[in-house]
């Protein structure tokens, strides 16, 4: 299942962002708010119409991801001024990419949509699911050089901005 992960992402320009935010994360559970009100305050400022929702939800579970299974319990977590995860937020005319950096090498695995919980209250098994349901498409690419880890990405496709204004507009 990993090798189609790594596909999808139409070729995008990273100089032709007509907007890009990233912040960095700390390695704890709290930083899965900061990120959702990163999101929302930078989304707010695009006007991305009616993905914004989406993209707050994938957003959470893609760093939920990382520090659950990039950053293990019992790992050492650096500290500032090198968190070990960070969002980037990156829109295009018609496209807003999300993307979480984390420092392991290890690809995401979804699960198979017959083996995620029954109970719809258990608290974790189904965020890639939800992640492949609320964006256009959704991969990794491994980082080389320096960095290393790797970037889960979620793209989402974006209205016209003629069709957002409606009549009268």
């Amino acid at each position: 299942m990993l090798e189609p992960l790594r596909q999808g992402l139409p070729p995008l320009n990273l100089a032709a962002a007509s907007d890009a935010a990233s912040c960095a994360l700390p390695a704890r559970y709290e930083a899965v708010r900061e990120a959702r009100r990163f999101t929302r305050k930078t989304l707010e400022q695009w006007d991305t119409g009616d993905r914004f929702d989406d993209a707050c939800l994938v957003v959470s579970e893609l760093v939920t991801n990382a520090l659950r299974h990039a950053l293990p319990a019992g790992t050492p977590r650096p500290t500032a001024p090198d968190p070990p995860v960070r969002l980037h937020l990156l829109r295009w005319t018609e496209r807003l990419v999300c993307a979480v950096r984390d420092p392991s090498d290890d690809g995401p695995v979804a699960r198979d949509p017959d083996d995620l919980p029954a109970d719809f209250s258990a608290e974790s098994g189904r965020g890639l699911f939800l992640v492949d349901a609320f964006s256009d498409s959704w991969g990794w690419h491994p980082l080389a050089g320096r960095l290393g880890g790797k970037v889960v990405w979620a793209l989402f496709r974006l209205p016209h901005a003629t069709d957002r204004s409606g009549p009268g507009a």
